[in-house]
């Protein structure tokens, strides 16, 4: 048998894999393309190209040799040691090799395969094929997108704006198609499909805007993302590097005037189909953070004309933002971004107007960046991406006025998260990396905890296993060394249980199922019973980890946990990680499957 780090496992189990027309690769290698593992939502395999490489070639005697393997699958080259049987025949261009039955990689043990794709079946299903396969075999076969569909001018004005919504509404007009239908196409549940239509949820989500395309057939030169191939990172967005106008701009002084507009560019918001773009990444957003950490301050005081600011105001706003932090940290966004973003004008507005010294210009360029900054994380938190990162770039600017560089990174995480979020891991990891130096002679552990578990996260994202988990681990060391005076006051919810959910959800996007699911045990010990928010998102994906590694009755009550969490608490964010829970339970069999999916639907598709 040969194991590669796709989760293929060389056997004889499979007629279909025993025998394969092996041609010669130069070097005296031998080669074959192989079917690989099924698409989740069209139900095609990807092809799996293997290559042996013998290390003695004995052509009169038939016997098992030992050979190198080398198994390219969705981009990950991976070597194993296997044995090629009955040697190679003299005088022969070709040899059989018997091949292929996909194992988990972890586990260790023979599992069936999908009789259609050859992948593997969890040993809960019953049935001989794979989710995608059934899903394909009783639906998609009946259901579709004809070709005609995709010529209509409003269909192609959606894909090229990434409006789901519109287009989902749009192709159920053409064919024309049920909600339910689509949901069976798209692999939505039909409520969160009719939020998704109405404009009042997105997916936020690479792996989810991929299986939705991709379920629907979209054609490849009208997707404009590429398709996924194999279990690789997730390609990134092809977002958009130029900035619209009016819009920051890196070129822009990083000046009080100009921290005033971006201000209130995040006051006034962005209209439905622009909120979506990210309006920096990559080469871009690093020079932002890099003018951000070289440009010299202005100085704030005001004293030409306008009301005086009085200490009590500048108070009265600093405890209104630290109320409306708490207040979301406990239920989640929901409304309370309208909220925050008239908190944002108010601050704004004294900025511009008022008449202050100094210090209290400073401090109020402050409370800005912090409001900006939850209001930002907000946005987030809904589903509206662009939004968010223009407002944290906004708060980025006031934090550079107020000359504390802690206001500064913590903005920075927030698009640390954004930036992995959508498939830009490597944009997370540089953030964090300009953070870290900004702040090094802060004298706060926990603030550099926080900031190296972005980092880690950043890293995983990217399969980097050894710097995500020294990263992670260099973390939990700052966490136990206490607080200190120089804590931002922001950061009041940094906590053991904060970091070991970090760890957690570090394995789970490395694949390493059981370590996430020992780890969000004890994070569920360690957490702060009020941030329900956390503890909801943090249950989510320990039921995922549980389901993936076949502990259905611990999958099961971290399930019930998250669900009766997700109850008090409005968040888009928390129930697309519902939906992911969701789909891993579609898979099992049994009344408490049933039982958890079908409140897991309603959750989803309350009204906030």
């Amino acid at each position: 048998m040969v194991r590669n780090s796709s989760s293929c496992v060389v056997s004889s189990t499979d007629d279909r894999w025993l025998r394969q027309d092996w041609r010669p690769g130069g070097g005296g290698t031998y080669e074959a393309t192989l079917p690989g593992r099924c698409n989740r939502r069209s139900g095609q395999t990807e092809p799996l190209t293997v290559t042996c490489s013998c290390r003695s070639i004995d052509q009169s005697t038939p016997r098992l040799l030992p050979a190198e393997v080398e198994c390219l699958h969705g981009g990950t080259l991976a070597h194993s040691r296997g044995n090629i049987p009955g040697g190679i025949p003299h005088g022969k261009p070709s040899t059989l090799l018997e091949v292929i039955a996909v194992r988990d990689e972890g586990g260790g043990m023979d599992v069936r395969q999908c009789s259609r794709c050859g992948c593997a079946l969890s040993r809960y299903n019953g049935s001989d094929h794979c989710g995608p396969c059934d899903r394909v075999k009783n639906a998609v076969t009946t259901i579709s997108i004809p070709a005609r569909a995709w010529s209509d001018p409003t269909v192609r004005d959606a894909l090229a704006c990434w409006d789901l919504g519109s287009l989902s509404r749009r192709l159920r007009e053409i064919v024309p198609l049920r909600q339910e239908d689509m949901s069976e196409l798209t692999g939505l549940s039909q409520g969160h499909l009719s939020k998704l239509e109405s404009g009042r949820a997105q997916l936020t989500h690479v792996d989810r805007i991929l299986e939705f395309l991709t379920g629907l057939g979209v054609p490849s030169e009208l997707m404009r993302l590429p398709r996924r191939l194999g279990l690789g990172v997730p390609t990134p967005l092809p977002l958009p590097v130029s900035p619209p106008a009016g819009l920051e701009d890196v070129t822009e002084p990083w000046t009080a005037s100009r921290m005033v507009v971006a201000l209130q560019d995040a006051v006034l918001g962005e209209s439905m189909e622009r909120r979506r773009f990210l309006v920096l990444s990559g080469s871009a957003l690093t020079a932002y953070m890099h003018h951000w950490g070289i440009a010299e301050a202005e100085p704030m005081e005001r004293a030409q004309s306008g009301g005086k600011v009085i200490p009590s105001l500048v108070e009265h706003y600093q405890g209104t933002i630290d109320d409306l932090r708490h207040m979301d940290a406990n239920g989640g966004s929901g409304g309370l971004a309208d909220i925050t973003r008239v908190h944002l004008s108010m601050v704004t507005t004294t900025l511009q107007k008022g008449r202050y010294d100094e210090r209290l210009g400073r401090w109020l360029a402050g409370i800005a960046a912090d409001t900006a900054t939850q209001l930002g994380w907000m946005h987030f938190d809904a589903g509206r991406h662009g939004q968010a990162q223009r407002t944290l770039l906004a708060a980025l600017r006031a934090a550079h006025a107020s000359g504390d560089a802690r206001l500064g990174v913590g903005a920075l995480s927030y698009l640390a998260i954004l930036s992995y979020s959508v498939g830009n891991p490597r944009d997370a990891v540089t953030a964090m990396q300009a953070a870290r130096e900004k702040v090094k002679v802060v004298n706060s552990p926990y603030l550099q905890a926080m900031l190296l578990t972005r980092q880690a996260r950043g890293h995983a994202r990217l399969g980097e296993k050894s710097a995500c988990l020294r990263a992670i681990g260099r973390a939990a060391e700052l966490e136990a060394q206490g607080t200190t005076e120089e804590d931002p006051g922001w950061l009041y919810w940094i906590n053991r249980g904060e970091i070991l959910g970090q760890t957690a959800s570090c394995h789970l996007d490395l694949g390493e199922h059981r370590e996430a699911a020992a780890y969000f045990e004890q994070a569920h010990e360690a957490l702060n019973p009020a941030d329900l928010r956390t503890r909801a998102l943090f249950a989510s994906r320990a039921a995922s980890a549980h389901l993936m590694t076949g502990e259905r009755e611990a999958g099961y009550a971290a399930a019930d946990s998250a669900l009766s969490l997700a109850e008090q608490v409005h968040s888009t964010r928390l129930n697309e990680h519902l939906e992911t829970v969701a789909r891993e339970l579609r898979s099992v069999p049994g009344a408490r499957a049933a039982e958890l999916l079908e409140r897991s639907r309603l959750v989803i598709t309350k009204e906030h």
